[in-house]
């Protein structure tokens, strides 16, 4: 081996070594950051009724006129998710009958807790025909802007009489940690990265989603409705929220 060949590797196991020596100390030295969603001390169940977890995030009971009932999480989430996951699941009803279905998944130590939205969709039959970034306005505790990004659904569904009729969804969601907000899949995996190297400090990403189903036509209608329910719905468990903003005064 000839002396350039020796030095570049050296130079590489030391910069391996070097590395290695980083992620360590990082592993040894981590914290866990604080929940940007409330929690409480209320089990939540799974399809059996039995506890899958003696912690939950509090979604609220009422948001509006809208009545709601806790919803048990799949067995297939609590087998694929890391067991110090915690989960928060309820199904709101509207009295025209217009149902909104709402999960929250807060990560705990195991960052693979939050996952892109698109795999549990396409795994439920639903195929993704549109993706927008958007922004609900939220006016508590100011007023602000909160990310979210929409996705239009569609998939096929059996009626009683055997019937297939074509269904439409509307699926909105977003991730909140401990004052940071985005809606946006990729940059929520580089603020994590950045936080524990710049900190030491692993944010507790949570994931919030809400899914509506319509008809055809009804889309539009469906989707101001949960932005609706969005802005009267995060003020009451979610602990971040973005910078002021002045709305402008309608004349």
């Amino acid at each position: 081996m000839n002396q350039r060949a020796l030095s570049i590797l050296v130079v590489s196991l030391a910069l391996i070594g070097g590395a290695a020596l980083f992620i360590q100390y990082r592993k040894t030295h981590q914290r866990l950051g604080q929940p940007a969603v409330k929690v409480v001390s209320a089990p939540i169940y799974d399809p059996d009724g039995k506890v899958a977890g003696t912690n939950s995030v509090a979604l609220p009971e009422m948001v509006g006129e809208l009545t709601s009932q806790a919803e048990p999480v799949s067995r297939l989430v609590l087998e694929w998710l890391p067991a110090d996951t915690t989960y928060g699941q309820r199904r709101y009803k509207a009295a025209d009958g217009q149902e909104i279905a709402v999960s929250a998944i807060l990560m705990g130590a195991d960052r693979t807790s939050i996952h892109k939205p698109k795999y549990c969709l396409n795994g439920s039959g639903w195929k993704i025909e549109k993706e927008e970034p958007d922004t609900v306005t939220i006016l508590r505790p100011h007023a602000y802007q909160l990310p979210v990004t929409r996705l239009r659904l569609v998939r096929d569904a059996q009626l009683p009489s055997g019937q297939t009729v074509q269904v439409h969804g509307c699926y909105v969601y977003w991730f909140v940690a401990d004052r940071e907000l985005t809606a946006d899949h990729n940059e929520r995996m580089w603020w994590m990265a950045r936080d524990l190297f710049r900190t030491g400090v692993l944010q507790r990403w949570a994931y919030l989603a809400c899914l509506a189903v319509c008809p055809p036509g009804k889309d539009e209608e469906t989707y101001r409705r949960v932005k609706d329910f969005i802005a009267d719905a995060v003020p009451q468990f979610q602990l971040t929220h973005g910078p002021e903003t002045h709305l402008a005064r309608s004349e």
